[in-house]
């Protein structure tokens, strides 16, 4: 009995070993690139131009952001992103636990039809210019609008939300009728607060998908008082020379190079969502692990 109790420990020490070491080692490749991005971002050209791991600015600057932040629309473009990123997810996750809510209910007349027809938009879609045709024949091109209608609806966020809804107790549904609740009540103040962790976990992901996205602006949009903050920032790079050379006292400074201007950017559109992360995180933890274990 005291050997087994003996190689028991050994054997949890030694996967406690490996699983240490392992999480250490992907912690590492995750981290160490990261780092490299933000503080080369902050180096000047010259040591950009020298090439090389670069572990703490030899040559702190900032020129890298003047040169990004320079252009006079760029805080247009700003208010452009999170104006669409804002109104695009909230529209999204309201129309999605709307239909989620309808396809829970097993009386709903012709919910298997339903079901199909939104399966069937998880594998297949139109493609590129049956979806342009259709975004020009509703007159969305040159539309800020482009950006949230086609958005707002994804059957894969209505599975996800139908299951969450599936397990709301239905004797909460049956006492608010009693009491006389319609449906939007229901629905409003009983499966939405509940559903909560679903709903930021849904939020979170279009989000980023949202602020991360310029082919939608590529593909639709012409106009640039329209162009979001990830549209400008990528004219910036494909604009950006390969360096960008000044003559002091006869010799050449590098202040800004293609790559510097690259970091910068990349750096300034992952922020805002690294400091929305850690507000949504405890609804994401739960809305993930929720349903994971069944008593």
């Amino acid at each position: 009995m005291n050997r087994k109790v003996v190689k028991q420990d050994v054997d949890s020490r030694i996967f406690d070993v490996i699983n240490i070491t392992l999480l250490i080692i992907f912690t590492v490749i995750i981290v160490v690139p990261l780092w490299n991005v933000i503080v080369s971002s902050f180096s000047s050209g010259r040591s950009l131009a020298e090439g090389g791991f670069i572990f703490w600015p030899k040559e702190f600057s900032l020129e890298n952001y003047r040169a990004v932040l320079r252009d006079t629309t760029m805080l247009q473009a700003f208010v452009i992103s999170v104006s669409k990123t804002i109104l695009g997810v909230a529209t999204h996750v309201f129309f999605c636990a709307m239909v989620a809510y309808s396809l829970s209910k097993g009386n709903l007349r012709g919910r298997k039809l339903y079901v199909t027809m939104g399966i069937i938009t998880m594998f297949f879609s139109g493609g590129m210019i049956p979806t342009y045709l259709l975004i020009k024949s509703l007159g969305l091109l040159n539309s800020f609008w482009v950006y949230v209608i086609p958005a707002m609806f994804s059957f894969f966020d209505v599975v996800i939300l139908m299951n969450f809804f599936r397990n709301v107790p239905t004797s909460l549904e049956e006492s608010a009728k009693i009491d006389g609740a319609g449906d939007w009540r229901i629905f409003l103040k009983i499966f939405v607060p509940l559903s909560m962790p679903a709903m930021a976990t849904i939020a979170l992901f279009n989000g980023v998908g949202q602020w991360n996205d310029f082919m939608t602006t590529k593909l639709y949009i012409t106009d640039k008082a329209l162009y979001p903050l990830q549209m400008k920032l990528y004219e910036i790079i494909l604009q950006s020379q390969t360096q960008s050379m000044q003559n002091i006292g006869g010799s050449v400074v590098i202040e800004t190079t293609t790559k510097g201007v690259q970091l910068a950017t990349i750096v300034i559109t992952t922020l805002p969502i690294i400091m929305i992360y850690p507000i949504l995180q405890k609804y994401f933890i739960s809305g993930m692990t929720m349903g994971a274990v069944k008593e």
